[in-house]
């Protein structure tokens, strides 16, 4: 079982079981400081378990191969984004707002989410909630039209860069946890951010979906939109004109909804740069090549 995973693993499958087993290390390590050690242990005991018998048996039918794709990836990303609520605070307990307040303060002499109150209205605000909610949609939307136009190299790697970029933002959380300037200056702002009909709603059931997990540098939002996005103009083009308004307004919207700083926008790029660069490096070295003349996976499509 074991030799056959290491010969048929994608390497999406290799990073997502490299990163389980980092997160199990880290539950042992220190169960006397986080939260439910015991329980984290078995989470991702059974995601790697789960990853596992995926490998194995997802060509029996379509079922096993969809949740082989997506379902299991979404999953792992999800619990695995969950379940830092009972890590990053227990072994990081300082959090940089101060820092990142700072430095926003630098680059624009006052602070940003109260300089956006000067556009801000009612039907804006909700355009952007909109497109900031969208990032739980944007990557599974260029999964599934990767896997319908079957174009599986170009989906394995998609994933690949997507699952590297969601995990090296987790580690940014734990390394540099921040709560966000909804949370940290939030009393300095001169008007609630209200919309028509969507703000709302959508506010309230990002907070119970989320929680607080001192998740706001880098900013993931930034960083796996613009992967995607990158990803999508380089493999199927047409995607890429439908997400390039919505992934720009979900950028604006990380700061005007007060989620983010802007430098957590700027770590956001920065992290979108980084997993390019480990990524083409990765792929480039798999090929027995150069990442400058690594061939691409297909052609986008026009």
């Amino acid at each position: 079982m074991i030799r056959k995973f290491a010969v048929n693993a994608r390497p999406a499958d290799l990073l997502n079981l490299g990163f389980l087993l980092f997160l199990t290390s880290v539950a042992v390590v220190f169960r006397d400081k986080i939260d439910g050690p015991a329980y984290l242990v078995l989470l991702y005991s059974a995601l790697v378990l789960a990853q596992a018998l995926l490998l194995l048996l997802k060509d029996r039918n379509r079922i096993l191969k969809w949740s082989y794709n997506l379902v299991l990836p979404t999953l792992s990303i999800l619990l695995i984004f969950d379940s830092l609520e009972r890590l990053v605070h227990y072994l990081n307990p300082r959090d940089i707002d101060p820092q990142l307040i700072r430095l926003d303060y630098m680059l624009f002499g006052g602070y940003p989410t109260v300089m956006l109150e000067k556009i801000m209205n009612p039907f804006l605000t909700d355009v952007l909630q909109l497109a900031y909610s969208s990032y739980y949609f944007i990557p599974i939307s260029l999964g599934v039209v990767l896997l319908t136009k079957k174009k599986p190299e170009e989906f394995d790697q998609s994933l690949f860069f997507i699952m590297l970029c969601f995990y090296l933002s987790y580690l940014g959380y734990m390394l540099m946890p921040a709560i966000g300037p909804r949370f940290t200056i939030g009393h300095l702002q001169n008007k609630p951010l209200e919309g028509l009909f969507f703000t709302g709603p959508l506010q309230e059931f990002l907070n119970r979906l989320e929680g607080v997990k001192r998740d706001a540098f880098p900013s993931g939002h930034t960083g796996i939109a613009l992967t995607v996005l990158y990803l999508a103009f380089r493999f199927e083009r047409r995607l890429y004109y439908i997400l390039l308004p919505l992934v720009s307004a979900l950028v604006v919207a990380t700061v005007y909804c007060r989620y983010h700083y802007v430098v957590d926008v700027i770590g956001g790029v920065m992290l979108t740069l980084l997993t390019l660069a480990v990524g083409e490096i990765w792929y480039a070295r798999r090929a027995g090549t150069t990442s400058t003349d690594m061939p691409v996976a297909g052609k986008s499509s026009d």
